[in-house]
């Protein structure tokens, strides 16, 4: 029983030093919230309810920011790529980037549209030095076009949780060993 308890140590501190010394435990993700807005956006068309991409996009400004985006000033001017088209999807890299954070769009839904509203949404990579390429989902909003440049736009970036493999993968290996040691402890027992 006693070499039962140092096996079950010792699987149990190789399990743990592998998660603390595996590089993908280690991993930094971006977490936190990005908005963006109080700028003009250009539609390639005069109504929202027929628009498929933005032309142009002017004085696109941080609005609100929270987590790993907190270093990123209130203020802080956006670039945004155009022409951005969101209908057919088109993947775009870089959508936009601002204080050393980048976001390349996968694809795009359109989730609402008619003449005074658009509302398109998607999954992208959020990257910056220092932290792994982290999925985000984002968000765009536009009311009202009336047939000119809209001056009011939301664009919200937020991080979504995904487990590092490295982690899972260990604690998995752990505890199919610990199945496993549980089993041949029993025939001992018997």
């Amino acid at each position: 029983m006693k070499l039962f308890h140092k096996t079950i140590l010792a699987v149990l501190a190789i399990g743990l030093g592998g998660t603390a010394l595996s590089p993908l435990a280690q991993a930094a993700p971006i977490t936190g919230r990005i908005d963006f807005g109080t700028g003009t956006v250009t539609f390639d068309t005069n109504s929202l309810a027929t628009a498929k991409q933005v032309n142009s996009w002017t004085n696109a400004q941080v609005t609100l920011t929270s987590g790993d985006f907190s270093s990123v000033s209130l203020g802080s001017p956006v670039n945004l790529t155009a022409p951005w088209i969101f209908n057919p999807s088109t993947a775009t890299s870089p959508l936009w980037s601002v204080g050393g954070f980048t976001f390349n769009l996968s694809s795009a839904v359109v989730v609402a549209q008619n003449a005074n509203f658009l509302d398109v949404t998607g999954p992208g990579l959020i990257m910056k030095q220092g932290f792994d390429n982290t999925p985000g989902i984002w968000s765009f909003t536009s009311t009202n076009s009336n047939g000119q440049d809209q001056s009011q736009f939301t664009f919200t970036t937020d991080t979504t949780a995904v487990p590092e493999p490295g982690t899972t993968v260990t604690l998995l290996l752990g505890l199919a060993l610990m199945a496993a040691l549980g089993r041949r402890c029993k025939v001992f027992a018997n």
